[in-house]
């Protein structure tokens, strides 16, 4: 076989002008994806003034959890060790007095009766109608009670501490009318506490719904010690507000999350939102409908010490319930419902 033979065997079908202008295409064609990608989606100017304060809301929201706890920390170090003596006694008393009022007591706050600052805001009328008479407190991580500044505003807002110490004091407050607690009108609490807590944040993406239980029993411990009847709850379209950097399980952003919420109870989110003024990145909230539906209430007996195999009992009922309650609505407020599953992990 000579050279020319060769040489024309492997000759192209097409020639370097018909290759160049495909490639130009396909270069113009993912240019203009790309550019369509990053288009910023502008929110309209003729938005009404009540969103507008709805979005302030929200945001507000988002930043005191976000950025008040690092702010609180970084003030709290700077007042001890940059301000004059008199400054740094009053905050190292200030500090002492945190670490024994909620070691003592959980941060208790008496007379900010139904998290009124919070729950004002989302329509407590329609609880009050359908819960008459009974004290709605909203649990949140035990370790906002313990930082400076941040404990202020959480107790201002009617928060309370998930820990057991704090659940068990709300749990087991009187039911007479006439007592001093209950001049506000309620006789009882019920507290809400987000079971799978931080864990469960990590799995939170859009159209996923995961919830982290199987070896979450601690709750149906203290409810069986107070006596105190279980609601499981599930909001549907939660998981669409927000989306979040990719973090399967074995990635090392999840090993580095996991390892930062296993020291300060906190998941470091890579949260994907929207801003201000446009919709297409940024921190806020997307807006998005959240609907949040009650279950039955489930009946526990009051036991000091409860054994391994009623706790047990009571956490799969609370299973059921809750895998009951999605099949049941799904269709009502998930797009994609048939290929939607609930995960317990």
């Amino acid at each position: 076989m000579t050279v020319m033979e060769h040489t024309k065997i492997l000759k192209p079908k097409r020639n370097l002008k018909e290759l160049s202008i495909e490639s130009n295409k396909k270069i113009m064609k993912l240019s203009k994806e790309l550019k369509n990608h990053l288009k910023i989606e502008w929110a309209p100017l003729n938005i009404p003034p009540r969103r507008r304060i709805q979005t302030l809301a929200a945001a507000l929201y988002v930043y005191v959890f976000m950025f008040l706890p690092l702010i609180s920390v970084v003030l709290g170090v700077f007042f001890v060790f940059y301000l004059n003596y008199i400054g740094r006694a009053l905050m190292l008393v200030y500090l002492a007095y945190i670490h024994f009022d909620h070691k003592k007591r959980a941060s208790v706050l008496n007379g900010i009766g139904t998290g009124v600052t919070n729950n004002m805001g989302n329509n407590i009328g329609k609880w009050l109608k359908l819960y008459p008479g009974i004290r709605p407190k909203i649990a949140t991580l035990d370790i906002h009670f313990r930082i400076p500044f941040l404990r202020e505003v959480v107790r201002f807002w009617g928060l309370v501490s998930c820990s057991k110490q704090s659940l068990m004091y709300y749990l087991n407050k009187s039911n007479d009318p006439k007592h001093p607690d209950n001049r506000d009108g309620f006789t009882s609490n019920a507290v809400a506490l987000l079971v799978g807590g931080a864990e469960e944040s990590l799995e939170s993406h859009p159209g996923r719904y995961v919830l982290v239980l199987k070896e979450r029993k601690g709750f149906v411990k203290i409810a069986i010690r107070s006596g105190s009847p279980i609601v499981p709850s599930f909001s549907f379209g939660e998981v669409d507000i927000f989306d979040q950097v990719a973090n399967p399980p074995d990635s090392m952003l999840r090993k580095f999350q996991s390892s930062v919420k296993h020291l300060t109870g906190v998941s470091p989110l890579i949260v994907l939102g929207r801003g201000f003024f446009q919709y297409t990145f940024g921190i806020l909230p997307q807006r998005r409908p959240i609907v949040q539906v009650m279950g039955a209430p489930i009946e526990v007996k009051q036991m000091n010490e409860p054994d391994v195999e009623y706790v047990n009992e009571i956490h799969q009922q609370v299973i059921d319930s809750l895998i009951e309650m999605f099949e049941q609505h799904k269709h009502k407020y998930i797009t994609n419902a048939d290929n939607t599953k609930l995960v317990i992990r």
